[in-house]
């Protein structure tokens, strides 16, 4: 499912886990820049938005989050972790030219970023039921 990432800041590698409230993931704009957006919503924190760090790709189709007006995003980070039912922690690299689907949900003044998942097949599925979904990162937006 991805529950935490790395990801280069300012020439420094950083490491962010989702259970940190003040998790931030790089997201990539339309104007080609990076900015950091806060991953998800914990269970204590207030707000509106869905609770959680991810976003699954069956209920986007089928217009779950249509009411927090999700933008589709890419999510640049060097690699990701999971952990399994033994909860070892898995670091993955990302593929060359790939990136993490995410989706910009927002309700008034917040907003947050949560991470597209698919069902996890091959390998994968003996670490975790849920995978996230890895697209190519060019383009980087259809026209």
């Amino acid at each position: 499912m991805c529950g935490g990432v790395e990801y280069k800041e300012r020439g420094q590698l950083r490491a962010v886990y989702f259970p940190d409230s003040e998790a931030r993931l790089p997201v990539i704009t339309k104007a080609h820049r990076t900015r950091l957006v806060t991953w998800g919503r914990r269970h204590y924190e207030a707000g509106a938005l869905p609770v959680g760090g991810w976003a699954r790709h069956e209920s986007i189709e089928e217009g779950v989050w249509a009411r927090w007006n999700p933008l589709p995003v890419k999510i640049h980070v060097r690699r990701y972790m999971e952990k399994d039912g033994h909860n070892k922690t898995h670091w993955f690299d990302m593929p060359p030219l790939h990136v993490i689907q995410g989706l910009v949900a927002n309700h008034g003044e917040e907003q947050r970023v949560y991470i597209v998942t698919v069902p996890a097949e091959g390998e994968f599925a003996s670490i975790h039921d849920r995978w996230p979904r890895i697209v190519q990162a060019e383009p980087l937006f259809k026209a």
